[in-house]
């Protein structure tokens, strides 16, 4: 669902494991706060595989940067939103527009006029993806 390898889930999850709290809310809050599931979740991309090509040809920016990497972890008070190139505007605006019925989620606020959304606070456990049981997950990485 995420268009993780298997060692890009794997590290994931030991970071989740090394903080103090609940493991799978923890694993499921990382996997929500990489940039190309924000940029997903903003509706820049129509799907999340279109996110993570969106961000590895640099069309985002984080903070005025431009930054490519997919995996970047995301943190409270990040600007995420495109370039200032027209192909990347053309592309972003796009998706906006078949994506306008997306409900971005409470923990980014999003100005559609300046295409730019805010993490404002981290997600909590009832605003993560319902349909995945985090609980599985540890259970398998803990073998």
């Amino acid at each position: 669902m995420y268009g993780l390898t298997e060692k890009q889930f794997r590290l994931t999850f030991d970071v989740a494991k090394s903080q103090r709290g609940v493991t799978s809310e923890l694993f499921m809050r990382l996997l929500e706060m990489r940039l190309d599931s924000v940029v997903y979740l903003l509706g820049f991309a129509r799907t999340r595989l279109a996110a993570r090509q969106l961000v590895c040809h640099g069309h985002i920016m984080v903070n005025s940067l431009k930054v490519d990497i997919p995996s970047y972890r995301c943190s409270v008070g990040d600007v995420i939103g495109a370039r200032t190139r027209d192909s990347s505007k053309k592309y972003v605006m796009q998706s906006l527009e078949d994506c306008r019925y997306r409900v971005v989620p409470a923990w980014i606020t999003f100005d559609s006029v300046a295409m730019k959304g805010k993490i404002e606070r981290e997600p909590i456990a009832e605003e993560l993806e319902q349909k995945i049981n985090g609980q599985l997950i540890v259970e398998f990485y803990s073998r």
